[in-house]
């Protein structure tokens, strides 16, 4: 009997999130595909259908969370109507979503090694990086950012928050270096700011 197109969708995203408790309780070399798939209440057969091995549905899960931040960034930005604080806003809610407990461990740690640090790379160029690379140009065009090649701040602007994001994560408590993070790029994006004549 052949599953539905809505069946086969329900269970792709039941094993996803059964996957993503794993993968953050547990971390990639301890989750065991037996056991999501029990959870499930699939099959392996169905599972290696869906996802062909561990690397592959640990890549799955690792781009669920990527747009999920991408989303809660774009989302956060919105909130205000001013393209600096957009900016800021949404410098401040990547670290944010980035640092939570169910993505830190799968974005952070595990995602770079397991799926290699250029597809890592390519993914989240995808993601964030496209977002933020669209807010850099929109500000140039307005005069608000100075002429400066947008693609290289692109890179250093999301290597900064990556790199900020990795030293927050090791915190026990996470507010202080989020709001020492946000002095500093604040600090440094002033920079690139193009100050008023008025």
């Amino acid at each position: 009997m052949r599953r539905s197109k809505s069946e086969t969708h329900g269970t792709i995203q039941l094993l996803l999130k059964v996957a993503r408790a794993h993968f953050t309780d547990k971390g990639y070399a301890n989750t065991a595909l037996e056991e999501v798939a029990d959870e499930a209440k699939v099959t392996r057969g169905a599972l290696y259908h869906h996802f062909k091995n561990k690397q592959g549905l640990f890549l799955a899960v690792l781009e669920l969370v990527q747009t999920e931040i991408a989303d809660r960034v774009e989302q956060e930005a919105t909130s205000s109507e001013d393209p600096w604080n957009q900016l800021l806003l949404g410098c401040r809610a990547f670290i944010t979503a980035v640092v939570e407990p169910q993505n830190k461990r799968i974005m952070l740690i595990d995602g770079p090694s397991v799926v290699g640090w250029e597809a890592w790379r390519e993914m989240d160029e995808q993601n964030s990086m496209t977002h933020l690379r669209e807010q850099l140009v929109l500000m140039q065009e307005q005069g608000i950012l100075k002429p400066v090649p947008v693609d290289a701040l692109t890179h250093a602007l999301s290597g900064a928050l990556n790199e900020c994001s990795l030293w927050i994560a090791q915190m026990p408590e996470t507010a202080g270096g989020l709001q020492e993070t946000m002095d500093v790029i604040t600090g440094m994006l002033e920079g690139f700011r193009m100050k008023s004549l008025a």
